[in-house]
């Protein structure tokens, strides 16, 4: 799902649960709304690692030269998996949500990246691009020995 679509329904959700929940301060809100699309910034991480450009404009044109590949390799028959994205893993949401157990701030951060991982998970469903993530860190690390 493109940032555009997170940073809206990110905002979207925010509102209902500051509709829902009145007395959450506006800054805990605002954390579940900054997480709530900046989990991707592990996709800029990976761009930058890829073609060694900071430039934000690049990363945005690697990633769309990598849905173009994709697409190819799809109607060849290929299903590969795309790059690794650790803030995406079940790992990592896992410790941000034990830290959130303790440290309140946490807790709004982890509520913000599992709305933007189902909406993540939705899409790739949807658009049959499930296959491409890998959802732990666990296997990652087997598979790179």
């Amino acid at each position: 799902m493109l940032p555009r679509w997170h940073i809206l329904f990110g905002f979207i959700f925010t509102l209902v649960i500051w509709y829902f929940a009145p007395n959450i301060s506006l800054f805990y809100l605002l954390l579940v709304f900054l997480s709530s699309f900046l989990i991707d910034f592990d996709h800029y991480i990976c761009a930058v690692k890829k073609n060694g450009n900071f430039n934000i404009f690049h990363a945005f044109k690697y990633h769309e030269e990598q849905r173009n590949l994709e697409e190819k390799e799809k109607r060849r028959g290929t299903r590969k998996k795309g790059d690794f994205h650790l803030f995406h893993t079940v790992e990592f949401h896992v410790m941000i949500g034990i830290l959130g157990i303790f440290i309140s701030p946490f807790f709004y951060i982890f509520i913000g990246m599992v709305f933007h991982s189902l909406l993540d998970l939705i899409w790739l469903l949807k658009e049959d691009r499930f296959y491409r993530r890998e959802y732990f860190l666990i296997n990652w690390v087997k598979r790179l020995k």
